[in-house]
Order: C-alpha cells, then structure tokens, then sequence
C-alpha cells in the first residue's frame, strides 16, 4: 500500500510515518497543508490512498475536506480516510455523496488503536468505506429521515454498524445476533430504503449514503 499523509501536527504527521512504514506501508509524501497534499498527489500517480487531516493551514477550517473532495473527483481509484479532532456528522455526509466507496472519517483518537487503525486503513484502499463509530452514533440520534423511520430498532442498529464498514461477521459479532439474523435484517433494510435489485454490494453502500444523508447539513 502506497500512501499519502497530510497533516498539520509535526509530531503526529511524523509518528503516522513511522507507524506505517514499521508495518511495511510506503510514505509517497507527507505534507502539512492542503496544497502540496494536492500537488503529491498529481506528482505520485501510484499513490493508493491519502491519509488528511480536515483541519489544516492555511485557514484551519476545511481545507483538507476540500481537498479530499477534490482528490476524489479528479482521481476516483485514489482512497482517502479522513481524520477529525472532533466529530462533524456532515463530513462523513459529504464525502461519501461525493464518492461511495474507497473513503472513510476517523476521529484522531482512533489511530492510538494500532490494529484498529489498521484495519480501516486497509478496509478504505481495498474498496470499502468506514465511518467512525463516534460518527455513526451521533447520526442515528439525530437522524429524522422519513425513509429511515421505517426501520426497527432492531435494523437501525445493523445499518448503524454497516456505516461503520463492518461486513455481516463483524456485525454479528458487534450485536451479538447470528450472521443469518443480519441477512434477514439487511433484507429489511433494502425492502424499506426502496433500494431495488441492484448487486448486494451497492445496494449496502446505498444504504449506507440513504442513512448519512438524513443528516448531511448537521454538526
């Protein structure tokens, strides 16, 4: 995996590199703004994902998410796992609107889990998308979407832990139900969302987004 660090923080950026490089990871470039993260992109054109903070210089407001959303459009084979201090639910809206797979929304605190980390990253280049656990719970408790309303408890807890990018064993274990109890719920969730015949894989990242929508312009 070839990968791209943008990040503000000297010690953080520089403690990301030698994390990843211990694991076998290569570092194209890491960078401290938005900018020379966009030209390490356009200069390292095997590069498989970038790693950006939301927050960089010189505004400190959203230049990275830009940035991101630029790298997504421009370059839709390029991952990007975002990383954010604090949870903004409509970050992990926006981004995945934009682009449903390959993308992901940590919060900072999650790259102290090693292998936790890992496995995201992993999980975002391989094609799939993850969404903080922090994230997902603050969505579902403001979440007042008509669609989603027509979900159980039950099936909003499922689709919850699928925003997350678990797939049905990881789900099974997280709520500690059967894998063939997941299947009957995700059914649900499909039949509900109105999501049609699409292959299974799309139809999950589809509800994914339905999901994330419903509360794409909150903090």
């Amino acid at each position: 995996m070839r990968i791209i660090i943008a990040e503000d923080s000297v010690l953080l950026r520089s403690g990301m590199v030698k994390l990843l490089e211990d694991e076998g990871i290569e570092i194209l470039a890491a960078v401290g703004d938005a900018e020379r993260l966009l030209a390490a992109v356009e200069e390292h054109g095997d590069v498989d994902l970038c790693l950006v903070d939301i927050r960089m210089p010189p505004g400190y407001s959203e230049e990275g998410m830009d940035a991101a959303i630029r790298i997504r459009r421009a370059h839709p084979d390029v991952a990007v796992l975002l990383l954010s201090q604090h949870v903004v639910s409509r970050y992990a809206a926006e981004l995945l609107g934009g682009g449903s797979a390959k993308v992901g929304y940590l919060l900072k605190d999650r790259v102290a889990d090693i292998d936790e980390f890992l496995a995201v990253l992993r999980r975002v280049a391989g094609g799939g998308a993850a969404i903080d656990p922090e994230v997902v719970s603050q969505l579902l408790s403001r979440n007042s979407d008509s669609a989603l309303d027509r979900l159980s408890p039950r099936e909003s807890e499922v689709l919850g832990v699928m925003a997350e990018g678990l797939n049905n064993a990881g789900i099974a274990a997280r709520l500690v139900i059967t894998e063939r109890a997941v299947e009957k719920h995700i059914r649900s969730i499909f039949t509900k969302l109105d999501l049609g015949q699409d292959d299974h894989d799309h139809r999950r990242v589809r509800a994914v987004l339905e999901y994330l929508r419903g509360t794409g312009g909150q903090d």
